[in-house]
């Protein structure tokens, strides 16, 4: 992040990003028209089993010279197609919150589209921000099976029990987008990689009242219907923290 941006994530912002973020007042922050158009469901499709296996014994070799800080990337005005992977298989994560409040997670096929799944973390946002300075942070989510036979698809569990780098943390509850949800999100619609602050209401939340957000892709690995994982995939894979979000039934 910017070295003005104290309450932001721990890692360099892009100038554009700044730029973006400073440019809306706090009056309109949350009075947006929402364009966000609907997603194409081709998230929610399992990949072939092949290239699953491809990509699991990918993602078992050992990451070289990981670095603690995040590299300076663009953030506005990026297209989306320019980074998109050739399996599709590539998605926008979106994570966000007040200095001293929970972060939540918002998946979008592209930063166009309406999220498909939120997840509010149990995880403050200055909490996540020590963790990523530290280089790597692995967040599990995960939820039993349902005994009777009922058939639950992995992204409609309601709730979750989170692990941070092997701690629990609590539980993290998926939710419906609200209109702040959807507000921030068209906020951020010409952002693809970045990250920044938007502005909030000081007047009620004082100095603490800005909305920190992290924003990049996230390759999208499926195990089984039970297991699906989203690697944060950095513009430059010697720099920046290594972000891996597992999603789990046991």
């Amino acid at each position: 992040m910017g070295e003005s941006s104290g309450s932001t994530f721990s890692y360099n912002e892009s100038e554009s990003s700044t730029t973006s973020s400073e440019s809306h007042s706090n009056s309109t922050s949350r009075l947006q028209p929402i364009s966000l158009v609907q997603p194409s469901q081709k998230n929610q499709k399992d990949k072939p089993k092949v290239l699953r296996v491809f990509q699991s014994v990918f993602r078992a070799f050992p990451i070289i010279n990981p670095k603690c800080k995040f590299p300076t990337c663009p953030a506005v005005g990026v297209s989306t197609e320019t980074h998109k992977s050739s399996t599709g298989n590539r998605v926008t994560g979106t994570l966000f919150g007040f200095h001293k409040g929970k972060v939540s997670l918002a998946l979008q096929e592209n930063p166009k589209c309406l999220p498909w799944l939120v997840i509010e973390l149990a995880l403050q946002t200055n909490v996540l921000q020590k963790e990523l300075s530290a280089g790597m942070v692995r967040i599990v989510l995960e939820c039993e099976k349902q005994t009777e036979k009922k058939k639950i698809k992995l992204f409609d569990e309601p709730l979750w029990t989170m692990y941070c780098n092997g701690k629990k943390t609590g539980y993290g509850v998926k939710r419906e987008a609200t209109e702040d949800d959807l507000s921030i999100m068209e906020l951020l619609k010409a952002v693809s990689m970045g990250a920044g602050v938007l502005p909030g209401n000081t007047e009620t939340e004082g100095p603490d009242g800005e909305l920190a957000y992290m924003r990049a892709f996230f390759e999208r690995v499926v195990g089984s219907k039970d297991s699906q994982t989203f690697y944060m995939v950095s513009p430059d894979a010697k720099n920046g923290p290594e972000l891996s979000i597992f999603l789990v039934r046991i």
